[in-house]
């Protein structure tokens, strides 16, 4: 019997879809499917630098992939990369990476805790600190490890193959987090590894460093960057786009209202934990005339509870409808288009640019006095930047309002 089939009621087809779900790539499904058939739990890893700390809802794309394998019966660890983070991680980077100090880093590991297990079960996680082998490795252990490796497959990495073209400098460092990374699963003798599809040369340097120490290849999990509240870049705190996983309930609840109808479908995807069968109920649902804003309460009241609990979820979702039963934006608000630099735009010169401010300073004054909103939730950062590709509804006070299309500035 395939194990934790009994515990979750699900067939070996329905568990197979469900580690499917939202998967960007399985490299190899075959392998998987091989893997479990065995009926043994699975050694599953996730590895996490702590680098920023601060979670919003793009990186629990990743814990709840975990959670699923957790849910299944399967042996999932937390890895802290806390010797890689010494390294500085060069992924998507044009240029080095200041490694972490230990002060940093210790820090940074122990914020992890208090939030990944809003979604990780704590008595069924292992966390584990990667230093706990990596340090241990003499200098001839590197010189063996780096010999498993060519520079002409580090050099197919995409990071590093732009910047050795535009003759930017990449540190020999740098060619040891991937072999570090990659060791984690040697060490660990991992079955699976997760990750997100910006890392996939490095998980699949692990599962060749596996073949190279005689271990049966890993499994590569790759899980998408979940675009934010714009819907079309990743989510991300830079960009303004993004909801942390650490907010008040209101303003968790009122950006997830604020995503677009169609993006709702991959939010229920990626972060809902409905089944899929549920998922799919919703869809019909909405081919069949029910409001798409009532099915995004649906989502946005189980996030927020997830993050808070029942009762902040219902206070969030009732403020929500009344702000929007007392018609507090106008619904005939005309489109104004704002070009922005491809460094973006700032939150007071936005607000100078809609004329919903006559001067950034005076802008600076309503961001303090809690006066704007974007999207019906009030902000407070006067550094947002905000790029192009989005749509967002400007208030400032009772009463003063735009909508604007941010666009990006043509080329020369």
């Amino acid at each position: 019997m395939l194990h934790g089939l009994h515990e979750n009621h699900m067939n070996f087809a329905e568990q197979i879809a469900e580690l499917e779900r939202g998967a960007s790539e399985i490299l190899t499904g075959a392998d998987l499917r091989r893997k479990l058939i065995r009926g043994a739990p699975l050694r599953v890893k996730a590895g996490f630098d702590p680098t920023a700390p601060d979670l919003h809802l793009g990186h629990t794309v990743l814990l709840n992939k975990m959670r699923q394998f957790q849910q299944l019966g399967h042996e999932v660890t937390f890895l802290i990369g806390d010797f890689t983070g010494m390294i500085g991680d060069p992924t998507g980077r044009n240029a080095t990476r200041p490694p972490l100090t230990v002060e940093e880093i210790q820090a940074n590991a122990r914020t992890y805790e208090s939030q990944v297990f809003k979604i990780l079960d704590r008595e069924r996680t292992r966390i584990d600190f990667n230093s706990r082998w990596l340090s241990k490795l003499s200098s001839t252990d590197m010189v063996k490890l780096a010999a498993h490796y060519t520079v002409a497959r580090m050099l197919e990495r995409d990071d590093f193959a732009k910047r050795y073209r535009a003759g930017q400098p990449i540190s020999i460092h740098e060619f040891l987090y991937p072999l570090a990374q990659g060791y984690d699963s040697v060490a660990m003798r991992a079955d699976v590894e997760l990750g997100g599809t910006d890392q996939k040369f490095n998980l699949l340097v692990g599962r060749a460093l596996q073949e190279a120490y005689g271990q049966e290849p890993q499994v590569v999990l790759t899980t998408p960057l979940l675009e934010g509240t714009d819907g079309v870049n990743k989510m991300s705190k830079s960009l303004g786009n993004y909801i942390g996983i650490t907010e008040d309930p209101d303003s968790m609840f009122g950006k997830l209202m604020s995503v677009s109808d169609e993006l709702m479908w991959r939010y229920f995807e990626l972060l809902s934990f409905r089944p899929l069968s549920d998922i799919a109920a919703l869809r019909r649902e909405a081919a069949g005339g029910r409001n798409p804003r009532d099915i995004k309460l649906e989502l946005a009241q189980e996030i927020v509870t997830r993050f808070h609990d029942a009762a902040a979820a219902a206070r969030a979702q009732r403020d929500f409808t009344a702000r929007v039963s007392e018609k507090a934006v106008p619904q005939d608000l005309p489109v104004k288009v704002v070009t922005v630099e491809s460094g973006g735009l700032r939150l007071p010169n936005l607000l100078k640019e809609t004329g919903l401010a006559g001067s950034t300073s005076e802008a600076n004054r309503k961001i303090e006095e809690g006066a704007v909103r974007i999207d019906g939730v009030r902000v407070s950062d006067r550094g947002l930047l905000f790029k192009a590709g989005a749509e967002h509804v400007l208030q400032v006070g009772a009463k003063r309002f735009a909508r604007v299309r941010l666009e990006a500035q043509p080329s020369p």
